[in-house]
């Protein structure tokens, strides 16, 4: 019994508590050990910074602009001189034969009239009256050629702003219906007056 209790006593005073240090001494390290412990440790190599070159973008040259396949590449034309003293074309005067005589025509071969009851450069053929023998008309000065006189060829200007051609100061006209080279309207009555074909003197035929 005594020995029993006495091996108890000597295996309970061996077991730590929670919270409690063993008692038993730690064994004092190796030789070794202590060696790798207390030596100091080597200082740490610093990190080499490694410097890269610059790196710089090539120059970019800009390409010139590529035309559109299909377009042609725009060329700047020369604007034409214009002539010192040309002067724009009007209307052509001309004369031809015919039945009568000698009469004006313009420069298509249109048959060329006047109206007796006008007597001054203003006319007074319009509405219904112009449909039928529509006026001469111009946008720049009429032109004389062959056996007609240019100094008796002028214009007037009508109520809707466009320029009618006169000779000898008459109001010149065509009939409607009538075809080129033909002359089948003299001495017509219409509108209340007469309608004739005009000598290159300014007559009537």
């Amino acid at each position: 019994m005594r020995a029993t209790a006495w091996l108890c006593a000597v295996v309970l005073g061996s077991v730590v508590g929670c919270g409690q240090q063993s008692a038993t001494p730690a064994a004092d390290p190796t030789p070794s050990e202590a060696t790798a412990e207390e030596a100091p440790a080597s200082p740490e190599t610093p990190d080499t910074p490694t410097s890269e070159p610059p790196t710089s973008d090539p120059p970019t040259s800009e390409a010139p602009d590529e035309a559109t396949p299909g377009e042609s590449p725009t060329t700047k034309v020369p604007a034409k001189k214009k002539r010192p003293g040309s002067a724009r074309k009007g209307t052509v005067i001309t004369a031809g034969g015919s039945q009568f005589g000698k009469v004006l025509f313009d420069g298509t071969g249109q048959a060329i009239y006047l109206f007796d009851l006008e007597t001054s450069k203003r006319s007074k053929c319009y509405d219904a009256c112009a449909e039928a023998w529509p006026p001469v008309l111009t946008k720049h000065s009429p032109r004389a050629t062959g056996a007609v006189q240019q100094d008796l060829l002028g214009t007037t200007k009508r109520d809707d702003g466009t320029r009618q051609v006169t000779y000898a100061d008459r109001p010149l006209y065509f009939y409607a219906h009538e075809g080129k080279d033909e002359v089948r309207c003299h001495n017509v009555p219409g509108f209340g007056g007469l309608w004739l074909a005009v000598t290159p003197k300014g007559d009537a035929a």
